[in-house]
């Protein structure tokens, strides 16, 4: 009797290891961690969902262990993407389309949208009263790098306002990203095309004032976004979803508190930062809804995105929605959430 009470035992605890492991949990319930090796195209509070979903736990709700690294540019950060140094990559659209043109053996896709709109603002070195965009003509601007969304999207709203970039503003472009700022204070431009925090800091220093955004002016489309191989996002459906979904939980956070909430979240992410200057960043983003509400990549925004491309004769070729956006995972977390 005790032997088959002792073996129908030993086959319940195998049945229940079993299941355990057919759904990817362990025995008690927990789901399984998983790291996903992440990089960034740079760190900023420009992508404080992010931070909001490592700091407030969401990541780890989902079983996962992120290992987030700095990329320091477009570039490099595609570049350990391509060479499996990343699961994953958050850096603008424009860089799956550059790689889908060459056409990759392993398809760069986005599978989540971070940002919906622009994160720069233009900075002037004068005050200027009812600043109006005709203003830059005759001025010089210290830009971005050619080919880069920033860029793009700054020729865009000139073009918007009856200006020719290049001919009616001169634009500075030998500039690294990393020195716009330090340039700008040492005299570089009548005008400068800035991330946050750097302008910011450059107004509390009473060195420049911010007179417009970029992002208010050229409207929404997947400015940043999540992007994977191909391969990478059909073995890891279970993974990817897990990433959307703390993803989304960290979208719907940000919405729903203040700057100084979200800043107190974050401030892990930016120990060097004044406290005060994260909040006026997260400030300026909120208030022109820089952030994107849900995952899914809208294709009239993609479409946009294009024609900003186009517009700045970067575009090599019409790559689709369909050849370079993923958003089955992205419909069913948001339909799992209704």
């Amino acid at each position: 009797m005790k032997v088959v009470r002792r073996g129908f035992l030993l086959l319940l605890i195998l049945g229940f290891a079993f299941t355990a492991a057919a759904c990817g949990s362990d025995p008690t319930g927990k789901k399984e961690t998983k790291t996903i090796h992440v990089v960034e195209v740079t760190r900023s509070l420009f992508y404080a969902p992010q931070y909001v979903a490592i700091h407030e736990g969401f990541f780890k709700e989902e079983g996962l262990r992120i290992d987030l690294n700095n990329g320091f540019g477009g570039d490099k950060t595609m570049a350990a993407l391509l060479s499996g140094d990343a699961d994953m990559v958050l850096v603008g659209t424009e860089a799956a389309v550059y790689v889908t043109s060459r056409g990759a053996q392993d398809p760069v896709v986005g599978f989540a949208q971070l940002t919906q709109t622009d994160g720069s603002f233009l900075v002037s070195r004068q005050p200027v009263k009812d600043f109006q965009w005709k203003d830059l003509k005759g001025k010089k601007l210290l830009g971005q790098r050619k080919g880069g969304m920033p860029e793009m999207v700054s020729e865009y709203v000139q073009r918007q306002n009856g200006l020719e970039p290049h001919k009616d503003v001169s634009i500075i472009q030998n500039v690294d990203y990393k020195n716009l700022g330090s340039a700008f204070l040492s005299g570089t431009g009548d005008y400068a095309q800035l991330f946050e925090p750097v302008a910011s800091k450059i107004e509390q220093q009473g060195k420049g004032t911010v007179v417009a955004s970029f992002g208010k002016e050229s409207g929404k489309l997947p400015y940043t976004v999540y992007l994977t191989k191909e391969s990478y996002l059909q073995k890891n459906p279970d993974r990817i979803k897990r990433y959307i979904r703390a993803l989304h939980k960290a979208q719907q956070w940000v919405a729903s508190h203040s700057p100084e909430e979200i800043a107190d979240s974050v401030q892990p992410s930016f120990p060097d930062t004044d406290r005060e200057i994260i909040v006026k960043v997260l400030e300026r983003y909120q208030s022109q809804k820089s952030w994107a509400t849900n995952p899914i990549i809208n294709p009239g925004e993609y479409n946009t995105l294009l024609k900003v491309m186009d517009q700045a004769g970067e575009l090599p070729e019409k790559v689709t929605y369909e050849k370079v956006i993923r958003t089955e995972l992205a419909e069913q977390v948001m339909a799992e959430s209704e």
